[in-house]
């Protein structure tokens, strides 16, 4: 399958780097300090939210401000501690691409964002955090706003996503969608194309074109 784009948009964590350990490390001790027994915080999806969606979940309004500046700070202080690697093929991938074509869409904050792409040497010139939105995925924003952003309509930009919620959000923005089977099974993912990692993929930039393919 080729697919051909203005503009490539990137989910981070689970798609160009792992941090689901680090995540998994300081969520349980967040969930310690605020009194949250073990089937509190089972029933709440991590992945693909932002802190103050899951802390709002969790906990009363009025301490949600500082709960989520808690856990904000506990996620930076563990990316110093080597709390993220990049992902197989992301190197590779970005560096094929023209900076002013591809932009990161996270659903943590600019501050966690900006900390861990830095950790791992990556520096987009486009950077969409929760701070940006008012309504995070699954809902469109955060890709509409990248697109505008950038400057491309939202139908000519393709989302690389792992995570459901993100892919809905692709979807419900107009866009190509491909999967990232790195966090949940490819038979959980819908997608216009399900790939293992960005290894699988190559870029190819044609005058104002991307088109991309699935290697061997």
């Amino acid at each position: 399958m080729k697919i051909r784009a203005e503009a490539l948009l990137f989910d981070n964590d689970g798609t160009l780097v792992s941090s689901l350990d680090s995540v998994n490390r300081c969520w349980t001790r967040w969930a310690g300090e605020y009194g949250l027994t073990a089937d509190d915080f089972a029933r709440i999806r991590l992945h693909g939210r932002t802190a103050a969606e899951i802390a709002a979940d969790l906990l009363p309004a009025d301490i949600v401000p500082q709960a989520v500046a808690r856990i904000e700070l506990l996620e930076v202080e563990d990316v110093a501690d080597g709390g993220v690697r990049l992902l197989p093929g992301t190197r590779a991938f970005l560096d094929s691409l023209p900076a002013d074509r591809w932009a990161v869409v996270t659903s943590a904050t600019r501050r966690l964002a900006e900390a861990r792409l830095d950790a791992v040497g990556i520096l987009p010139k486009t950077l969409i955090a929760a701070d940006d939105v008012t309504r995070g995925k699954p809902d469109p924003e955060p890709y509409l706003l990248a697109a505008r952003a950038l400057g491309v309509d939202p139908a000519r930009c393709v989302v690389f996503e792992d995570a459901p919620a993100g892919l809905e959000a692709g979807r419900a923005a107009g866009m190509t969608t491909v999967a990232l089977a790195t966090t949940h099974r490819a038979s959980e993912l819908d997608a216009d194309l399900v790939v293992p990692d960005l290894s699988a993929l190559s870029a190819l930039v044609t005058g104002g074109e991307v088109e991309i393919t699935g290697r061997g």
